[in-house]
């Protein structure tokens, strides 16, 4: 299926926050709605942080199965000013509806700080949410929200719990201040429920940051499960964050949801329509795009983290295709082109890759072709104008097929390896190790790097 769903019907989501919500939960529900951690790790990198790593597992709480994400991140200064990661994120090459949803959490963040402790929100410093692990559940968030393409987000009730806690400044009640001040300024209904922090400040910045409105689940074609764990296993219930993606079935408006002007759609695309950029080769000669380019038999597209949804007001449009755009490209240091393809993920590429060709007067060069969401193409052009020698490009829109994705590691003597698994109809058919989990492993443990891959492969077969 599409990003749209069948017959371009409006996509929407809910979140069961019944459990609570963290930035952590918020990546494990995201990964198991089918969203590719790769997705949210070019987000992250494309920070220009220290190194931050995103890992995703499969585990139970109560019972249930869900993913868990864990964010690996040093130990640095966490004192940081609202401005200084406001300039962070407007200077990063990120999706644009990544980016505004990222600046809405921080923002939302910065005005309760502010309000909790009498002071201007340009003065505001963030502690532990200033960690890079805090900043990275929230840009991670944002990436994968926005790659989901959802119209519309409501929100159950969030459970936030009560008790205390440790802080920056010693014990403080829960919920925490600025949990509270956020969810309260977003509108939205909250309960205690539970003896500990059930929501973070960082989830309930997401929430408010991504909400349409606020409910229980709305009438829907579900399309979409996904369930994320939170690292506490409490007794009193499942520690999951549930998000459930899907098609409106419903008019517009239909029911008792409350909706608010913000949200997925409206923070994250602000006008129907992508720009087209000029259609031109290497050298600058116009070259018309093709408007569809298929296979001969073309097969109904099934896209894991597909295309965002061009409806407004309720107006359903017709699904959006992928797009590749590609460039001939002879003249760029090929030192670079590694760099090149990672800020193109970064500026919001599903995937982006190479193609050796010879030009025309027997130059060696390249072809560049990224395929992207619609909306990606102009953070696209830009990324592929400022790290490459390009003055032009062309593009066109495709059909594409791709299997469901989950994730999932293995240990190969004290070393965690993840494996990305592929399934059709639920069965799985490929597990593939993760090269760079491989190489550090075999370098550590002083094995042949082929080895190390047999013994991860093996035991994914076994277990997945």
């Amino acid at each position: 299926m599409n990003a749209q769903g069948e017959s371009g019907a409006v996509r929407i989501a809910w979140l069961d926050c019944s459990a609570g919500a963290s930035g952590d939960m918020f990546l494990g529900a995201l990964v198991d709605a089918g969203v590719e951690l790769a997705v949210m790790q070019a987000a992250v990198d494309a920070l220009g942080t220290e190194p931050v790593r995103l890992l995703a597992d499969r585990v139970t709480r109560h019972g249930l199965v869900a993913t868990k994400v864990d964010v690996e991140a040093p130990e640095v200064a966490t004192d940081r000013r609202w401005r200084s990661i406001r300039g962070m994120l407007e200077g990063a090459e990120l999706d644009a509806a990544a980016r505004k949803l990222a600046l809405g959490a921080f923002a939302r963040l910065a005005a309760a700080e502010a309000a909790a402790h009498g002071i201007d929100e340009e003065d505001v410093h963030f502690h532990e949410v200033g960690a890079l692990d805090s900043i990275a559940d929230i840009v991670g968030a944002a990436a994968g929200l926005a790659a989901l393409g959802i119209d519309r987000l409501t929100v159950s009730t969030v459970t936030v719990g009560g008790g205390t806690t440790r802080g920056s400044h010693g014990s403080i009640p829960l919920p925490a201040p600025a949990v509270l001040r956020v969810l309260a300024d977003a509108g939205a209904p909250v309960v205690g429920a539970v003896p500990y922090e059930a929501c973070t400040p960082t989830g309930a910045a997401i929430i408010a940051a991504a909400a349409s409105g606020y409910g229980p689940m709305p009438e829907m074609v579900v399309e979409r499960i996904g369930a994320g764990a939170g690292g506490r296993d409490p007794k009193e219930r499942a520690n999951l964050l549930r998000l459930l993606v899907g098609r409106e079935v419903s008019a517009p408006g239909r029911g008792s949801h409350v909706h608010h002007d913000q949200g997925i759609a409206s923070a994250g695309h602000g006008h129907g329509h992508a720009h087209r950029p000029h259609d031109h080769d290497h050298h600058g000669r116009h070259v018309p795009a093709a408007p569809e380019t298929r296979d001969a038999a073309p097969r109904k597209a099934h896209v894991r983290s597909g295309a965002s949804a061009e409806a407004h007001g309720g107006n359903a449009q017709a699904p959006a295709k992928p797009v590749v755009i590609e460039t001939n490209v002879d003249d760029l240091d090929p030192r670079l082109w590694p760099a090149a393809l990672a800020a193109l993920l970064a500026a919001g590429a599903s995937d982006a890759w190479l193609t050796p060709i010879l030009m025309k007067k027997g130059r060696p060069a390249h072809t560049v072709h990224v395929l992207c969401r619609p909306e990606a193409i102009e953070a696209v052009r830009s990324a592929l104008v400022r790290h490459t020698t390009t003055i032009g490009m062309r593009y066109y829109e495709i059909e594409k097929n791709a299997l469901e994705r989950r994730y999932a590691h293995v240990d190969v003597d004290g070393h965690r390896i993840g494996v990305k698994i592929a399934l059709e109809d639920g069965e799985v058919v490929n597990a593939s190790v993760e090269y760079e989990d491989a190489a550090a492993a075999a370098a550590a443990l002083g094995r042949p790097l082929k080895v190390v891959i047999a013994q991860a492969t093996a035991l994914a077969a076994e277990h997945y």
